[in-house]
């Protein structure tokens, strides 16, 4: 099991100067996006620089939903400023930025491909030691800063693919619940749908013991290993925070319990996913998201097309647990269950269906885009989808049930329309 650090508390985020002190850093790369540089989680971070003294310079050019090219420019700016810590202020896109700029800009002779997930990249083991790096996570939702994973769409093959090693994953993450107030609506849902599938997934993924083989050497251990006895732990316990918080957190911008809750729920998740992994639901979001056309989602202060990454994960849910519940139909209907399904009367073999409609109706209730055909595509486009799923072996090799392109191809169909 690997994780970070984890500090929890309104208003802790002031104590990230004397950790930045006792860390003894010089040169602090601070990252964020436009939109957080004038928010107030930025603001609390740079008044504790200030307060304790420390010289930093400030990156503020993340892109939401970051591409190869947005990392390479922060990867650029890592190697020019010779840092001696880095810290993240954002969601999932600033802090897999800040992990993959940490990387490169501490293995500088290394070449772009060479830590990225195979088969699209060579996939190498981190062998270099990198600089501490801090998370102050401002969504409730990508569990970043508990873990080794770094996400961006790979803009030459249209695709997402990533980073993952142990090695790149935050020393510490600084879990402050004042930050997710600043979150609009459709932000609070979506990072939340992100929480919903990560802890699913996870306690669903094939379990660690089926797995093979074993690797050679420690270091190649994979970060993602299955569903295993301690990951189940946090997932269930997520899974449970979402059910209760969610809907609140989201219809209520004022509901503090809520929000502080779903951003412990992101942390939770990710220590189980971060070391079980996640599998169909996220293999199957990285083309949607890649492929987007037109489609630009409420909330989001963006100039590009975007599908936000939960929005893009939950689409598939239903169809997915739908497929692989028949390998494991106890823990499919427990998740039911904990969602609010009645399953006194249920018949095991029916676990799949109890989810999905008790997915379905959950989305329903929060009003989410009525499935892939809502957000542009077609079945025109099931072709190109499937082929943007199928490099994703790190995560769609950790499904319960193995799958065909054919078998891609019907979930897709299938979630083309949800309700």
């Amino acid at each position: 099991m690997a994780i970070s650090n984890i500090r929890y508390g309104e208003g802790v985020t002031k104590e990230i100067g004397m950790d930045l002190q006792n860390l003894g850093a010089r040169r602090v790369c601070l990252m964020t996006d436009r939109n957080l540089s004038q928010l107030p989680p930025v603001k609390a971070v740079l008044n504790s620089l200030a307060k304790y003294g420390i010289n930093f310079q400030m990156y503020d050019n993340v892109r939401v939903e970051p591409t190869d090219h947005s990392f390479l420019d922060a990867i650029a700016f890592a190697k020019k400023g010779e840092f001696d810590a880095y810290v993240a202020v954002g969601g999932g896109s600033v802090m897999d930025t800040c992990k993959a700029a940490n990387l490169y800009a501490s293995s500088p002779a290394s070449d772009f491909l060479d830590f990225v997930n195979a088969p699209i990249g060579k996939g190498q083991p981190v062998t270099v030691p990198l600089k501490p790096l801090i998370a102050v996570p401002t969504t409730a939702g990508t569990g970043s800063e508990t873990t080794g994973v770094a996400i961006f769409d790979f803009k030459e093959l249209k695709v997402k693919t990533g980073i993952a090693s142990r090695a790149i994953k935050p020393i510490l993450g600084i879990i402050d619940p004042l930050h997710t107030l600043s979150m609009p609506e459709r932000v609070v849902a979506n990072t939340g749908f992100d929480v919903l599938c990560h802890a699913l997934e996870s306690y669903t993924a094939l379990p660690y013991k089926m797995r093979s083989p074993c690797p050679s050497n420690p270091i190649n251990r994979p970060a993602y290993q299955g569903s295993n006895p301690i990951s189940d732990v946090w997932a269930l316990h997520a899974l449970r925070i979402v059910a209760k918080y969610l809907k609140r957190a989201i219809r209520n911008p004022e509901d503090r319990e809520a929000r502080a809750n779903m951003h412990l729920a992101s942390a939770f998740a990710g220590i189980g996913f971060g070391n079980a992994g996640v599998h169909l639901c996220h293999g199957m979001s990285y083309p949607i998201s890649g492929l987007v056309k037109t489609y630009k989602a409420k909330d989001y202060n963006v100039d590009h097309s975007l599908v936000p990454h939960g929005l893009s994960v939950v689409l598939t849910s239903p169809a997915v647990f739908a497929f692989t519940a028949q390998i494991n139909p106890e823990r499919h209907l427990e998740a039911a269950e904990i969602l609010g399904a009645d399953i006194r009367t249920a018949r095991i073999k029916d676990a799949g269906l109890i989810l999905a409609d008790t997915l379905r109706k959950f989305l329903f209730e929060l009003d989410v885009d009525d499935g892939l055909a809502a957000i542009g595509y077609s079945k025109a486009d099931i072709p190109a989808l499937v082929k943007g799923t199928v490099p994703q072996e790190r995560v769609t090799k950790l499904s319960p049930r193995p799958q065909t392109e054919e078998d891609l191809s019907a979930l897709f169909e299938a979630s083309m329309k949800l309700y």
